[in-house]
């Protein structure tokens, strides 16, 4: 089943996400190469896809897993959480409808 894994981040946290951004990256990239990801980006903080200084309010990610409990699992390792990216993280189950 897919699941969002809805993040936000801590304010002021735009360093800490840059240089944790290699290994929360590196993650995503596994689950894309297994084809278990959907979706995965920043909310920029401006309305501008690159928000410079400004930087990101959190991030969303839907990604494939057997089970809640699974993707909680792997939403708990983020980097960006031992980083003090996220200040919290939110999963819940997805029902992808469209396309």
């Amino acid at each position: 089943m897919w699941y969002a894994v809805i993040s936000e981040d801590h304010e002021g946290s735009l360093e800490k996400r840059l240089a944790a951004r290699p290994d929360h990256v590196a993650r995503l990239k596994a689950l894309c190469d297994e084809g278990r990801l959907l979706i995965a980006g920043p909310h920029p903080a401006v309305d501008s896809p690159d928000p410079g200084p400004a930087g990101f309010t959190g991030s969303l990610v839907v990604v494939e897993f057997d089970s809640l409990d699974d993707a909680k699992a792997w939403a708990d390792e983020d980097p960006y959480i031992s980083a003090g990216v996220y200040r919290q993280v939110t999963v819940k189950p997805f029902n992808r409808v469209l396309p």
